[in-house]
């Protein structure tokens, strides 16, 4: 008997999600990843010459990671072993090799399918190792996190990695093809799909996932996917932003760059991608310190108190209204004039200490609060500032005896032309004191 829509027991297409009924069943039912499976692409020759490698695959969610490892497995006509590295532990890897080893015998090879790779702490990693090395097993890895903080230098050493993309546009209209092949009794208005798509922000499985929420709202209102339905039935999720994976360090970086090369509108477009993503505005506000004290430094020394008035303020009124003093100090910062002669002076100055022996403080820089240290010199021969012309102490020495390093080089830009007209001036009464 044909059990029914629903049956828990049965396997009724209802019952199977719509992006596990599509998963594809060759490479040219892939949608995207054309530099990798594209002709004469790496996975493509692995594919139709059935010799594979160990390799992992690095993207984020819902882009094929899974579907690929499937399809290399059947190319070779191996055993797929999947493992979630959530779910699994050292255990679950000895059985996995017990069965390569029963596989082996029988002439047979072994896919070892590791998803969410970077879950396997050290030690379970290196179990891998010698079951990859020795051929036993082709490793295939997944993984949202980059490989190279993620998976021992061992393990990434024996398998290529290969970077998938988010899917464009282009990739999504491809898999709603094959959509309207499976749903032929719903109709779905090009704006509605426009929608979805836009929704999906190139995850493939929440498109599908969606499409599949809209076509059973469809149903129940006998109605086609209208634009107004996607609209009141789907709800849009955040940005893709992972609060500690790649995408957060390579957003704080477009946001720090685009402040740097003077660019407002990049750098607010970065700043409310990740506000949009689940940043907390706090971090964003304490890198805007940083920017100020990093790239525009003393070209316009107001720069850093706004940014510190910006922290404070978001303290003080919270989201959202705190974050438009974050978002004025990203403007401002960026269309100030940049210099990054004290964030290079500070670092050279720690170079040299750092590599430089523990000099003497010079006797007539040192203060003198007793008897003995005034019998002893300190201090003597001192000149105040403050009673010399200019309250400049013209051919004065404040370094230790025997160097005098330059750190500091400020640049023509904003107030920093003006500080570097001042210190010209000085170092030309320095000059005329010398010759003296």
């Amino acid at each position: 008997m044909k059990p029914a829509s629903g049956d828990l027991f049965g396997q009724a297409e209802g019952v199977v999600p719509l992006a596990e009924r599509l998963r594809p069943q060759t490479l040219d039912e892939v949608a995207g990843q054309t530099h990798l499976i594209g002709p004469g692409k790496p996975l493509r020759v692995a594919y139709e010459s059935g010799k594979l490698h160990s390799f992992i695959l690095w993207g984020p969610p819902g882009v094929g990671k899974t579907t690929l490892a499937r399809l290399m497995a059947d190319a070779m006509a191996a055993e797929f072993i999947p493992l979630s590295a959530v779910l699994s532990g050292v255990k679950d890897i000895r059985d996995a090799v017990a069965r390569a080893e029963n596989n082996r015998a029988m002439g047979r090879h072994t896919i070892l399918f590791v998803d969410e790779i970077h879950r396997f702490n050290k030690s379970q990693q290196d179990a891998l190792l010698p079951h990859v090395e020795s051929g036993l097993v082709t490793f295939i890895g997944a993984t949202t996190e980059n490989p190279s903080f993620e998976v021992v230098g061992a393990l990434l050493s024996r398998a290529q990695v290969y970077v998938l993309k988010s899917l464009t546009r282009e990739d999504l209209l491809f898999l709603f093809e094959r959509v309207k092949q499976s749903m032929s009794d719903v109709q779905f208005a090009q704006d509605a799909i426009e929608k979805v798509i836009e929704y999906a922000d190139g995850d493939a499985r929440r498109f599908l996932n969606d499409i599949e929420q809209l076509a059973e709202a469809a149903r129940a209102q006998n109605m086609p996917v209208t634009l107004e339905l996607a609209g009141n039935v789907l709800v849009r999720g955040p940005r893709r932003f992972d609060k500690g994976g790649d995408d957060f360090y390579d957003q704080i970086s477009a946001l720090h760059k685009s402040v740097r090369g003077s660019d407002p509108d990049a750098a607010l477009y970065w700043m409310v991608r990740m506000l949009d993503g689940g940043c907390d505005p706090l971090y964003v506000a304490r890198r805007v310190i940083r920017m100020a004290s990093e790239d525009i430094g003393l070209a316009d020394p107001r720069a850093l108190r706004l940014a510190l008035d910006a922290a404070e303020t978001y303290e003080r009124l919270g989201s959202p209204e705190g974050e438009l003093a974050i978002a004025e100090a990203v403007i401002y910062l960026a269309c100030a004039p940049k210099s990054n002669a004290a964030y290079v002076a500070y670092n050279s100055a720690r170079t040299f200490v750092s590599e430089d022996g523990s000099r003497e403080v010079p006797v007539h820089l040192r203060n003198a609060p007793t008897r003995l240290m005034k019998e002893l010199g300190y201090g003597r021969e001192y000149r105040y500032a403050h009673d010399e012309p200019d309250a400049y102490a013209a051919g004065e020495a404040y370094f230790p005896e025997g160097i005098q390093p330059k750190f500091y080089a400020p640049t023509p830009r904003g107030l920093e032309g003006k500080i570097a007209e001042r210190l010209a001036y000085l170092k030309s009464l320095d000059r005329a004191a010398r010759k003296k």
